[in-house]
């Protein structure tokens, strides 16, 4: 006997999960099931019962708990879908909001085929994501120690040196060693410099821990091919795969640029189409790596050293996309330059571009055949 077939919205939440239960067969009603603690074994039991009587696919929006319930419902043999909270459909005059309708609202759309699904790694390349995150909150770290340090000095009346570029090891040494009238002050330094040491250290070592993970992944070939681009390295390229996952989910460049985020936004209505700001929508992650890496192309093509090094053992096919790549993107640097455009909507420009030419690299080694 065909079991009927019902469609469950969860509403995820720290605590707690509230569940509806969307039914496929007429009279199709929706149920309001309550709630229980997020916690594994209420989970098991929910879903235990509901597998009794029906044949249960769920449903819960991407968030801040993660993909533990995803994970755990497949491991009972469940249906799980999780779904992209900013491509929910929203009705315009509806302006309260609870869990119970937040549940019911999902099951709804879940059986009607309206919610979005979004893409979910798995644990060992959630991992590696989360070690790319980390490197990336590390640098934001140091950034904001740096600042503090600078300005610092800057109010208390120490100006570098001409020849003392910011942070190099002179502008550092001279950091440690300026005079400073109040002792006190001398403390607030010595412990911003601290601070700003430390911080280098740790990127230094999370650099290595990832040059290691990237080195022995599942995704080292996608990695090193990544790497013969240039601006793009060993960091930049884990962070890479490690934001947009399995390329073959991308059915061309367009939508892997609109996943970063650095497509136009645009408003068009008739005959009068306009354009606005980038979507920024996506991977905020894989947006600011993008635009990192999309600085170098403002130098004329070249082959250095180290981008030699990088290629050696690659395709053909690889190593003549990424020069094309770099013929490419120079041009539009330089045309946008002459333009007058600023130097922040080049960049984006490029960043944009460039996504093409990763994405051709990542589907060839997809495509490629793995050595024996």
């Amino acid at each position: 006997m065909t079991q009927r077939m019902v469609s469950v919205g969860l509403d995820v939440h720290k605590e707690t999960i509230t569940v509806a239960v969307a039914h496929h067969d007429p009279p199709a009603q929706v149920e309001e099931l309550g709630t229980l603690p997020n916690h594994p074994e209420p989970i098991r039991r929910l879903m235990q019962k509901l597998s009794a009587r029906y044949a249960v696919r769920s449903c819960y929006e991407a968030g801040p708990c993660g993909y533990a319930i995803y994970r755990q419902l497949r491991s009972l043999g469940v249906d799980c879908t999780v779904v992209a909270p900013s491509l929910v459909p929203l009705r315009p005059g509806d302006r309260v909001k609870t869990d119970r309708r937040d549940a019911v609202k999902l099951a709804r759309l879940f059986r009607s085929g309206e919610l979005t699904p979004v893409w979910v790694p798995d644990p060992a390349h959630e991992a590696l994501r989360n070690l790319t995150r980390l490197r990336a909150a590390a640098h934001h770290d140091l950034t904001r120690a740096r600042h503090r340090l600078s300005k610092f000095l800057l109010r208390s009346g120490c100006v570098p040196p001409s020849e003392a570029k910011p942070w190099t090891q002179r502008f550092l040494a001279w950091t440690r060693a300026v005079p400073l009238a109040q002792p006190l002050d001398t403390r607030v330094r010595d412990d911003y410099f601290n601070q700003v040491e430390h911080l280098g250290q740790r990127i230094v070592a999370l650099d290595q821990v990832i040059a290691d993970a990237a080195a022995t992944s599942p995704m080292a070939r996608r990695i090193a091919a990544l790497c013969t681009m240039r601006g793009v390295s060993t960091i930049t390229a884990t962070t890479l795969v490690a934001e947009w996952g399995e390329i073959g989910r991308f059915t061309g460049p367009k939508q892997l640029m609109g996943y970063a985020g650095l497509v136009p936004s645009e408003n068009s209505s008739g005959a009068t189409t306009q354009r606005g700001r980038i979507t920024k929508t996506g991977s905020g992650y894989l947006r600011r790596v993008l635009v990192e890496a999309a600085f170098a192309y403002r130098h004329r093509p070249l082959l250095g050293g180290a981008l030699r090094r990088r290629q050696l053992g690659q395709p053909e096919t690889v190593k003549r996309i990424a020069w094309k790549a770099q013929q490419r993107l120079h041009r539009l640097y330089s045309r946008l330059l002459a333009r007058d455009k600023r130097h922040q909507k080049i960049v984006v420009a490029v960043a944009r571009e460039m996504v093409g030419f990763l994405w051709a690299i990542d589907r060839e080694m997809a495509n490629s055949v793995r050595p024996a």
